[in-house]
């Protein structure tokens, strides 16, 4: 991220009180992500409906697609639910084929430059019998009238959302592999590190 702004400052296409602003937020990261710790007893309650589920869908757009691939991929990894995280844009190439009643949908759905467009693949997935878990910014009260269940994380500039949504999906992982009697700590067929021959 710090890379990315120092090129981009010394290019001209990021501007000095952006970079300013990134890195304040940066520096109060630990306190965002202490706030979305706070979530833990709602996830831990929130999991108990979503243990038995077989499947997952998980959406996010722009910076949050490679969120949403960590999430599933998180579930997968300590759960052994199958998950599969897809980017929102490309939604009704397949896998909405797949939502109904039995296929949570968890979306990543940050008050950000996408938001209206995620709206629209939640309603889509609503509109198919589909149960949405929503990860929201702070005071997005649209988002509560259309998914399921809302976690709500502070709002942080667009390209810091990963890291305050990213702790809601592991939490949800933990929990529901803990519903499961998962061990946790020693994945099946997970080596802690991979070697290449």
């Amino acid at each position: 991220m710090l890379l990315a702004l120092c090129v981009g400052q010394m290019r001209g296409t990021v501007d000095d009180a952006t970079v300013e602003r990134i890195v304040r937020e940066l520096k109060n990261m630990p306190l965002y992500i202490k706030d979305v710790l706070g979530l833990a007893d709602k996830i831990k309650n929130l999991s108990k409906i979503y243990t038995y589920a077989r499947n997952f869908l998980y959406l996010g757009r722009g910076y949050n697609y490679p969120t949403a691939l960590e999430g599933a991929l998180k579930l997968k990894e300590i759960s052994y639910i199958h998950a599969e995280g897809y980017p929102a844009a490309e939604m009704k190439h397949g896998p909405i084929a797949l939502v109904d009643s039995e296929m949570p949908t968890v979306v990543i759905a940050p008050t950000d430059s996408l938001y209206d467009k995620i709206i629209s693949n939640v309603r889509q997935v609503k509109a198919r019998g589909g149960t949405v878990v929503a990860i929201i910014t702070k005071g997005n009260d649209a988002m509560k009238d259309i998914a399921d269940h809302c976690l709500e994380v502070p709002d942080v500039p667009e390209c810091l959302t990963p890291l305050v949504v990213s702790v809601p999906l592991q939490l949800l992982a933990y929990y529901i592999a803990i519903n499961k009697d998962r061990n946790v700590d020693q994945p099946r067929n997970l080596a802690k590190s991979v070697t290449v021959e």
